[in-house]
């Protein structure tokens, strides 16, 4: 029987080659994307192409429900998984809201992943790895009491709120590598530098073309973005290494200033009164 990976966002830009890449490596790809016509095309185009084994599995990562859903329909179809990938983001160009009250960006790259991956820990296998796609950003990201509010409607909010999420998600990284050990599970961080795929746009014509001008000729291609990802996902000499930052297939040191805050522990604290507030068990 293959090997069972699941690829968030595998859709998008990078998702697309990520998902080649561990298809042909023999797993069986679930790819877990918005319902959408365009996931639809992506996977279609996808299966024509390379003829592996593939799975389409709506996952909505700003719900609640469809987070749960998806997660039971894996553990009631496939059993255990060896390989999660969460590599679905989102920037969007203005404010968006979930329920009024809490900011899209933030509740897709970071909370929706800590509710898929902390549901999916009973169906990971010993040995099995996940490996959470961050950002450069997460360099100017800050967590702060009201990490998942709504701001602003600033040009630049919802980039800072991007870098936000991936610094949450950071952490997140770094206190799962260390519940996870006695289960032999690695948990590591992939980022893929300044990649030029569409979520860079931010709906502004003079900041869109201005960056398509003279920052976009210099971006990785989405091939080369998804290339630490996969490095992580199917390289061997891997080994037992959790908990750490890639980059370029690459081992890189994470900054001093992001380990050395109270910001980690402020993450758990919001991050846990939030569960409460929702009404969410996990």
């Amino acid at each position: 029987m293959n090997k069972i990976a699941i690829i968030t966002g595998a859709n998008g830009d990078m998702g697309r080659e990520i998902t080649k890449a561990v298809a042909k490596a023999g797993y069986s790809v679930i790819m877990a994307c918005r319902p959408s016509p365009k996931a639809a095309q992506a996977f279609s185009k996808i299966k024509k192409e390379i003829n592996e084994e593939l799975v389409f599995l709506p996952l909505d990562l700003a719900s609640t429900d469809s987070i749960f859903n998806f997660a039971e329909k894996v553990r009631k179809d496939y059993g255990q998984i060896d390989l999660l990938i969460n590599n679905a983001g989102v920037l969007n160009p203005k404010i968006k809201n979930l329920d009024g009250r809490w900011d899209y960006t933030t509740m897709v790259n970071y909370f929706g992943h800590y509710l898929l991956t902390n549901k999916l820990l009973p169906t990971l296998r010993e040995g099995a790895r996940i490996i959470n796609v961050v950002s450069l950003t997460y360099r100017y990201g800050k967590i702060e009491p009201q990490l998942f509010q709504c701001g602003r409607n600033r040009l630049f909010q919802q980039i800072q709120n991007y870098s936000n999420s991936k610094l949450a998600l950071l952490y997140f990284t770094l206190d799962l590598a260390e519940q996870l050990k006695e289960r032999k599970i690695t948990i590591n961080v992939s980022d893929p530098g300044i990649v030029g795929t569409k979520i860079i746009a931010m709906n502004n014509r003079f900041f869109d073309i201005i960056c398509d001008f003279f920052a976009r000729p210099f971006m990785k291609s989405p091939k080369n973005g998804a290339k630490t990802a996969i490095y992580l996902a199917l390289n061997e000499n891997i080994g037992n290494i959790s908990g750490g930052f890639f980059k370029n297939v690459k081992q890189i040191p994470i900054l001093d200033r992001v380990l050395q805050n109270n910001e980690r522990e402020m993450l758990r604290k919001l991050t846990e009164d939030l569960l409460r507030e929702k009404n969410i068990s996990i």
